[in-house]
């Protein structure tokens, strides 16, 4: 009797511990941040360890190289040209991002004839694969056979002769490439903007409404501020997404005209040239940046929390 009683007293332990929430969630969540773990920790331990190597292509190792690896990057007048506008590139499309999903979810969130085709035709970009559209882009910004520069010239704006070579100079090099990337993660802004706007109770809409606060007063005393987390999380997920991506520079310019980003310019070195150590030093540069804005836009969302 005493080992039966022994032996149901472990199992309402166990049932205990099982049941409480820490253990749960704990429980629940292993398996994803095993997965993160492996998939991303993997990767960025073996970066760091490159980074401090004379690896080249073909090795994943390599001779000692200390720091060089990133004096060599500190000095290399393409790579410090990459930073600046790796920066250009995420600040700019990301304004223009948060601006047009802004108003593009306040226009969407109105019920109206179409609405749902509207929503539709919205979302196309993010779910389209980005090779694809991407390349339509380019056939669009032919330096010979643009058909935005047709527009242009018969609307009278440019001539034949001043018409703008879209991916051959870096002005308009880098529009086209900023112009490119907002059209593509607009999408996702504006469903994370919709998210947040449908998510404010109709009562506080009625509550501005009793107090007078309408049209912009409304918008800037009331819905901003109910908005403001929601908007960093969407710039912050914009941040990640333009800062890692080299998709849309690769294959409109290649980094031509002084387009290169640290993603392009990263794969130039480590991969195109074979110089592993140094293109996974350029790789590095970037996580502790990342890191800064992340945890400073974490933190400044949690201090804008309306309670």
């Amino acid at each position: 009797m005493a080992t039966v009683a022994a032996g149901a007293a472990r199992g309402r332990r166990l049932r205990y511990v099982t049941e409480r929430r820490g253990f749960l969630a704990s429980f629940l969540i292993s398996p994803a941040v095993l997965f993160i773990g492996l998939l991303v920790g993997g990767p960025l331990v073996l970066a760091i360890y490159l980074s401090f190597t004379h690896a080249t292509a073909g090795s994943l190792s390599g001779k000692s190289a200390g720091f060089s690896n990133f004096t060599n990057l500190i000095h290399n007048t393409l790579f410090r040209q990459a930073v600046w506008n790796t920066f250009i590139f995420t600040v700019i499309s990301q304004l223009v991002v948060l601006l047009v999903a802004g108003v593009l979810a306040h226009a969407l969130v109105r019920s109206f004839r179409g609405r749902w085709g509207f929503r539709f035709l919205v979302l196309l970009p993010w779910a389209a694969p980005v090779a694809l559209t991407t390349t339509g882009f380019l056939w669009f910004f032919d330096p010979l056979a643009s058909i935005f520069n047709w527009f242009l010239i018969h609307l009278g704006i440019v001539s034949e002769a001043t018409k703008p070579n879209w991916i051959g100079t870096h002005t308009d090099a880098m529009a086209s490439i900023i112009t490119v990337h907002a059209w593509r993660i607009i999408p996702f802004a504006t469903v994370i903007f919709l998210a947040g706007i449908s998510s404010i109770p109709a009562e506080v809409d009625d509550a501005a409404a009793i107090d007078g606060a309408t049209g912009l007063r409304k918008f800037w005393y009331v819905s901003l501020p109910l908005q403001l987390p929601i908007a960093i999380v969407a710039v912050l997920f914009g941040i990640v997404f333009t800062a890692t991506d080299m998709a849309v520079v690769y294959i409109l310019t290649n980094g031509n005209a002084g387009t290169d980003v640290l993603t392009t310019f990263a794969f130039k070195t480590g991969i195109e040239s074979g110089s592993t150590g140094e293109g996974a030093a350029v790789t590095l540069f970037m996580l502790p940046v990342l890191a800064v804005v992340a945890i400073g836009m974490l933190f400044f969302a949690k201090r804008a929390e309306v309670t």
